[in-house]
């Protein structure tokens, strides 16, 4: 398991006398590493007064799991050929992005305290400029086919990376979302994990509202993907199942991850005016207690 590089947290981390400090439990420490990170994304979103805070929160352990658990992805390989590739096809849900790829080294903290500001490398949506970043992103629709063609790229090429596509529930009305179903299936991709981040809201409402989508499963199993369930808020359900992927089945996966919006604060869970909410001085505090506590009550 990789550790949390931004020296901030680090010494955050030491001051807590945590015992997780000294388990080799790395799920525990997965779950305390998602908390922060969750935090941080917070102080983003509030300081910029800018951000699509639901939709970050219900992928964090997601990310979490990817970057500090599965991918081989550091910032000393970010240039190799053999590195895996991860795609944040929903783009909009940037702030867990960033506070990932500050944890995990890419970019310092003073950078990311410029987002929202004139002229900072870091937009609303990531962009090739930011470290570790590996496509403009945020136009629905677009993120797996990248994937995919990073996937075909790598077996004309016999590299062994894995590509890692994360996309949004909504965004699965998006037409394009199925041609490259439909052409992963047929090029027996099975160096290709797509996630959706099923957390049944998007920005008008809810998306079996808007667009349905059920039976998802059935869906993309039709197409050719070998498909799984998993409870995408729960680290180890997530290790669980990125870890049994049979790489060698010719089989593109998908991993339906069942998870909330605005998971972990509270009032903001399942509530879709967050999903571009800002909150204001007395939510932040109550937000910030909120991750507070379950971070002390993990360190007791």
């Amino acid at each position: 398991m990789k550790i949390i590089r931004d020296k901030n947290t680090v010494e955050f981390i030491s001051n807590l006398n945590c015992s997780i400090n000294n388990e080799t439990d790395e799920v525990k420490k997965l779950e305390l590493y998602s908390e922060i990170i969750r935090k941080r994304l917070l102080d983003i979103v509030y300081s910029s007064k800018n951000g699509h805070i639901g939709g970050s929160l219900s992928s964090v352990e997601i990310e979490t799991v990817l970057y500090f658990k599965i991918m081989n992805i550091s910032p000393e390989n970010k240039n190799d050929s053999n590195r895996d590739r991860f795609i944040l096809s929903k783009g909009h849900s940037v702030e867990a992005y960033y506070a990932i790829l500050e944890q995990a080294g890419f970019i310092d903290r003073k950078t990311v305290d410029t987002y929202g500001s004139f002229n900072s490398l870091l937009a609303g949506h990531p962009t090739k400029k930011v470290p570790g970043v590996e496509l403009n992103s945020g136009a629905l629709g677009h993120g797996l086919s990248y994937g995919i063609g990073l996937a075909l790229a790598a077996k004309m090429d016999n590299k062994n990376y894995t590509s890692y596509v994360l996309m949004g529930d909504g965004e699965q009305g998006e037409g394009s979302i199925y041609e490259a179903a439909m052409s992963a299936g047929h090029y027996k991709l099975d160096n290709l994990v797509a996630i959706i981040d099923r957390n049944t809201l998007q920005i008008s409402g809810k998306t079996e509202n808007v667009m349905s989508l059920e039976p998802l499963r059935e869906r993309w199993e039709a197409f050719g993907w070998e498909v799984f369930d998993v409870e995408g808020n729960d680290i180890k359900s997530l290790i669980d199942t990125f870890e049994s992927l049979d790489k060698k089945n010719s089989k593109p996966k998908m991993l339906i991850a069942h998870t909330t919006k605005g998971c972990g604060i509270s009032f903001m869970e399942k509530v879709a005016k967050w999903h571009h909410g800002i909150p204001n001085d007395e939510q932040y505090n109550e937000a910030i207690e909120e991750i507070n506590d379950r971070i002390k009550s993990m360190c007791q």
